[in-house]
């Protein structure tokens, strides 16, 4: 669980936006900790496997 190394990170998860469209998930997640870099990122697109902080991925 990314809390125990980011421990300023108050959640990461958000189970009650599963469903719901990518940039309405991104601005909720922006909106509630202003301090993350959320990306919407299609099905399919590569990523680093790593963890940063600051980052939520959608």
């Amino acid at each position: 669980m990314a809390t125990q190394w980011c421990p300023y990170i108050e959640r990461n998860s958000w189970p009650e936006l599963l469903g719901t469209n990518g940039d309405y998930a991104a601005s909720v997640i922006k909106g509630e900790n202003s301090r993350l870099q959320v990306n919407v990122i299609l099905v399919g697109t590569p990523v680093t496997p790593d963890l940063r902080c600051d980052r939520v991925r959608v």
